[in-house]
């Protein structure tokens, strides 16, 4: 089956920050993994440009929404290979192929008997493009996101029944528990289905930036509706995407932060079924990037600028933090104290060391070549026994933390080798040639395997650590994985993976 993992799409109202790298770069390690298990994988991002966000942004600005959403889209799009990001389509919801396709499926969903005219009175957040329930209301009606004050709202719109997929949602939540992950989000998405649904609207007649609705053209569509359908949208018309929806629907995992739950775990299902189209697999939903406590977002200002991490540190690096410092599904404070640490002790001082030191033994003691040896079976058996599918099974549950901890405790486990070992020691006695050989071909395979398990996370450093160890393609085959079989061969020039010190990372981010 294929594999087709999207993003959500990001709004234009700003330019992008580190939570919009951070569930770009989980979306690439999930595509890069499955590419490499030999998969057929579709990878999708983009940007939402309609809404009341992005109105407001723009008129502030002085400019119209469409000058703002091109402006931000190139820096969204931009950003994508700076991250080192490989997905396969960039999904803009004013192409005009997605609004025409929005438009066909809403219609459809009306005609099914799902959609009808009515009168909203409540609150409403302009900031999160949200109606909110009186129970989603913080201090003095203000939104507990963003902290402003709400908009007592009522206006004439069109409402999707969405009370009508009661039943249907808890009979899917209790048959597919894995609908929804971590758990604690599954539980939260049932009990606001449980709590009872109510119709919402589906369009807006204030408001002119959107998707005309086109049984009514005083009505654009309400921006979640128009955006959700991204992911279907985009199927029928990207290039990339040969066999369309018919190829790659459903969606294997969308990943989404937990303040878009509601419209990803219910919503969004909802109109699926109403629509008589699959559902996706499973909705993974991450936690907030904390800076001081606070959720990191635009609209708060407490952001970091991703290109500015990227020129300090690499993008490996950023990479590599954000999955291995916040567990992947949970809330987790950043700063740049914490990657110059994590860069330092983990990736200069482990990683970076342990292919320092087993290119530098096998140059020494076997003058570049790597030693024709049967595989220590410390490693083979001990080590890296079940090493792929311990990766894979990890990644299959999208714990991308947890992998890359079970991937790095095989690089601290290649470091205690060494010392164990201590190649220096054996090359001084010409007795221990044959073992000596099996130590040094046992570290070379063992890097491969873990230089090949680490490849999603460190693109760039990988490609090169492959290639200097003569590694043509990167599989998940046993045959090279686990530590696989005899290396062989000279081994290629090595410059230092993350060279030590904030400069050197910034001068690796360039190259």
């Amino acid at each position: 089956m294929p594999f087709y993992v999207t993003t959500p799409i990001y709004y234009v109202n700003a330019a992008p920050h580190l939570g919009h790298a951070y569930t770009t770069i989980a979306a690439d390690v999930l595509a890069r993994h499955h590419r490499q298990l030999g998969e057929e994988v579709f990878f999708l991002t983009g940007t939402d440009e309609h809404g009341e966000p992005v109105a407001e942004a723009a008129r502030a600005a002085g400019i119209e929404p469409k000058e703002l959403a091109d402006r931000n889209a190139a820096r969204f799009k931009e950003l994508l290979p700076r991250l080192l990001a490989t997905n396969d389509f960039f999904i803009r919801t004013t192409d005009p192929q997605h609004e025409a396709k929005v438009r066909e499926v809403l219609a459809a969903v009306r005609e099914r008997g799902y959609v009808y005219k009515g009168t909203y009175e409540g609150w409403y957040c302009p900031r999160c493009a949200d109606f909110k329930g009186e129970g989603d209301l913080g201090e003095g009606n203000t939104c507990p996101i963003h902290h402003v004050p709400l908009l007592r709202e009522r206006e004439e719109n069109y409402f999707f029944a969405l009370s009508r997929f009661q039943g249907q949602l808890e009979e899917l939540y209790e048959r597919n528990p894995a609908f929804v992950a971590p758990a604690v989000r599954y539980n939260e998405a049932l009990s606001f289905i449980k709590a009872g649904l109510r119709d919402v609207p589906l369009t807006r007649r204030r408001l002119r930036w959107g998707v005309t609705v086109p049984w009514d053209a005083d009505h654009v569509f309400y921006v979640w509706f128009d955006a959700l359908l991204n992911y279907y949208t985009a199927l029928t018309y990207a290039p990339t995407a040969q066999g369309g929806p018919d190829r790659f629907w459903p969606p294997t995992v969308h990943l989404i932060a937990k303040d878009i739950l509601r419209f990803h775990a219910v919503y969004w299902p909802a109109l699926l079924l109403a629509a008589g189209l699959e559902l996706p697999k499973q909705v993974f939903v991450h936690g907030y990037l904390l800076m001081e406590g606070e959720k990191m977002s635009k609209s708060l200002g407490n952001v970091l600028d991703p290109l500015a991490v990227i020129e300090r540190f690499g993008a490996d690096a950023l990479r590599y933090y954000l999955l291995r410092d916040v567990p992947f599904g949970q809330d987790g404070s950043v700063s740049t104290t914490a990657f110059e640490l994590r860069y330092e002790a983990e990736l200069a001082n482990e990683l970076g060391n342990l292919a320092s030191r087993t290119f530098g033994m096998i140059g020494r003691y076997r003058d570049g070549v790597v030693p024709v040896a049967a595989l220590d079976r410390e490693l083979a058996e001990g080590l890296f026994a079940g090493f792929p599918e311990g990766v894979a099974q990890r990644l299959s549950r999208v714990e991308l933390t947890g992998a890359l901890e079970y991937i790095w405790e095989r690089v601290r486990g290649l470091n205690r080798y060494v010392e164990q070992q201590a190649p220096w020691q054996l090359a001084k006695d010409p007795g221990a040639a044959q073992r000596l050989d099996i130590v040094l071909a046992s570290l070379a395979c063992g890097v491969r395997a873990v230089a090949i398990a680490l490849w999603p996370y460190l693109p760039a450093a990988m490609d090169r650590l492959l290639e200097a160890l003569g590694v043509a393609g990167r599989s998940l085959s046993l045959a090279h994985f686990a530590p696989g079989p005899p290396l062989g061969g000279r081994l290629g020039e090595l410059s230092a993976l993350f060279p030590k010190g904030e400069v050197g990372a910034g001068r690796e981010a360039r190259r």
